[in-house]
């Protein structure tokens, strides 16, 4: 039995669905289960990761567990179930702003992500990190703009990234958490393109058939205002790491095609697969 924590997001649903697919049995943590809606036949159980009381149920039997955590929380009361469970392989899924053997690390999404990590390692338990840099469904922000017309505003327009597909992210997790090899691993997953801001929009216009315009605002002001409803420490480090791709030659990872078999979907496909979200 597999235990997916996350199960309802954007990763933790698509690798659900693709292990239920596989006929692999998968169980789903969820706060909310009878909101989950999940494919028939996956099993899914109430938990809390702030509630270490719930943990133990979900985790009976459980051989490997993928976890995808919002950011910040403590993953502690999970780990510690998990161990106690026998669960024999974890596989976290981190960011691509973790930057091995730095202490202190550069900011604090990268601080909190390292802590996982070490967390992780900390339980003896195998386990492999998948790590993520700006992955396509991060493009879902433009979607409240363009319900209102044809134009994205945003800082940064040069931002770079090599945007992967959340079903990738999910079509590795799958082989991971099921095959050997991949013990104390980590893979920076990448799609198979560099694409800044501006040359997204222009593509998922493409897409949807519209004739859409990014349109470059001033990063400060920006800042202040997400900072007024957000952490500021969490939204100062997401625009520097934008900030420091910005005429920058990106990693583009081999890792997708490697550990599937196969090359990675493009985010023309990924825009073709959302064009729902942006209607």
């Amino acid at each position: 039995m597999i235990l997916v924590v996350g199960a309802t997001g954007h990763f933790g649903r698509e690798t659900v669905e693709a292990l239920a697919a596989v006929g692999e049995p998968v169980r789903a943590l969820s706060r909310t289960p009878e909101k989950a809606a999940l494919p028939a036949g996956v099993e899914v159980v109430r938990g809390d990761l702030a509630d270490a009381e719930t943990l133990a149920p979900a985790l009976a039997g459980v051989t490997a567990v993928l976890m995808v955590l919002p950011y910040g929380a403590d993953p502690a009361a999970l780990l510690g179930a998990a161990s106690a469970a026998g669960v024999r392989r974890i596989v976290f899924v981190s960011s691509g702003a973790v930057v091995d053997g730095a202490a202190p690390q550069p900011d604090v999404i990268a601080a909190y992500h390292a802590g996982v990590e070490r967390a992780v390692v900390a339980t003896g338990i195998p386990h492999t990190f998948l790590r993520l840099m700006f992955p396509a469904v991060n493009s879902l922000s433009f979607a409240g703009q363009l319900a209102d017309g044809d134009v994205v505003r945003a800082p940064y327009a040069a931002a770079v990234s090599a945007p992967v597909h959340e079903r990738d992210v999910a079509d590795v997790a799958v082989r991971v958490l099921l095959e050997e090899g991949h013990g104390g691993r980590t893979y920076l997953l990448t799609g198979p393109q560099r694409l800044t801001q501006a040359e997204q929009v222009r593509v998922l216009g493409q897409v949807l058939g519209r004739a859409l315009v990014f349109e470059e605002l001033e990063a400060g002001p920006v800042r202040e205002q997400m900072a007024r409803f957000m952490d500021p420490e969490f939204v100062g480090a997401l625009f520097d790491l934008m900030e420091a791709t910005i005429g920058k030659e990106v990693e583009v990872t081999p890792a997708v095609e490697r550990i599937t078999g196969r090359a990675p979907r493009g985010y023309v496909e990924w825009a073709a697969n959302h064009v729902a979200d942006f209607a």
